[in-house]
């Protein structure tokens, strides 16, 4: 999976999509510290542990780089940035059962809008795995030669 670049200073208005979310009972917003163990889990346990690894320094940070999606205060979907590199976007994922309904783009938009608020000109989306999802919807560019980028010689399971 190749590392795509998104121009954060040409983003789509996220307003529209979030009122949208919030009239079907769903929630985005940013995690809070104290919830860190209970996000942990949900996602080692739906998606793997090296986005658990992500996902704990993403929340340790100040502000907290994590965004989660809830409905019926039951966690739904997270999204990270700043996590494994400054200026990356990553990991991301949307329990099964709420995939197809706008939640995994409106984590994507809101954490892309805070990395722009941040004070970053661009954002690394690394190792995309939706290459088409992130074309559409951010009008992201693949980065050539950028597999396995950062990851070369990541240690596995």
């Amino acid at each position: 999976m190749p590392d795509m670049l998104v121009k954060l200073y040409e983003l789509p208005d996220d307003a529209p999509l979030r009122a949208k979310l919030e009239d079907a009972g769903f929630t985005i917003r940013r995690a809070l510290v104290p919830e860190k163990h209970l996000i942990r889990s949900w996602v080692k346990e739906k998606f793997n542990p090296h986005w658990e690894s992500e996902c704990d320094v993403a929340i340790s940070g100040h502000p907290t780089s994590c965004f989660i999606a809830t409905l019926e205060d039951k966690l739904v979907g997270f999204a990270c940035y700043d996590a494994t590199c400054k200026g990356f976007f990553g990991p991301t994922g949307v329990d099964d059962v709420c995939r197809g309904k706008g939640v995994g783009t409106g984590l994507l938009l809101a954490c892309l809008h805070d990395m722009r608020a941040q004070g970053y000109g661009y954002a690394v989306i690394g190792g995309a795995g939706p290459v088409a999802f992130y074309e559409k919807t951010v009008g992201a560019i693949e980065i050539p030669d950028s597999k396995p980028g950062i990851y070369k010689g990541m240690l596995r399971s």
